[in-house]
């Protein structure tokens, strides 16, 4: 698997649906990748040599037929994904990296809210200290 694989290759797929999801798309990423080498193969084969198309065509029909099942599959499953996911994805950007990214970005306006919400407590601690000088029969009522 590549090394940023959600998990090992050598760890089983999950059980169910999914795991017949992933099984179908890497068979899918098999076969695409199978019809992308007998093409290259066949550009660089003489023309005139017997059987030269035949191959190319079996590939596709195996694409195909992997994206046949993936259409089926697909009515059965209710998970919802973004479309700016599926926008990046074909952007060629990497989904582990854009995860991280966001994962980074959210961290990062937690803290500035963090730091937002401890600037408000201080001044709310310290109006209510002055206001509690000021008018001494308001105290009671001011948090604590």
């Amino acid at each position: 698997a590549a090394p940023d694989s959600p998990r090992a290759s050598e760890s089983p797929p999950p059980s169910g649906l999914q795991g017949d999801l992933e099984l179908e798309l890497l068979g899918l990423a098999n076969a695409l990748y199978n019809l992308g080498t007998t093409v290259i193969n066949d550009l660089t084969k003489e023309k005139d040599k017997p059987g030269g198309g035949k191959q190319v065509g079996l590939r596709v029909n195996e694409t195909i037929q992997h994206l046949a099942t993936l259409d089926d599959m697909s009515q059965h499953v209710r998970t919802m994904v973004p479309m700016q996911v599926l926008a990046d994805i074909d952007a060629s950007r990497n989904p582990m990296h854009l995860t991280r990214e966001r994962l980074e970005r959210a961290a990062t306006e937690n803290q500035f809210m963090n730091g937002k919400i401890q600037a408000l407590e201080s001044y709310r601690r310290t109006l209510d200290e002055a206001i509690a000088q000021s008018f001494p029969d308001l105290a009671p009522y001011l948090q604590p």
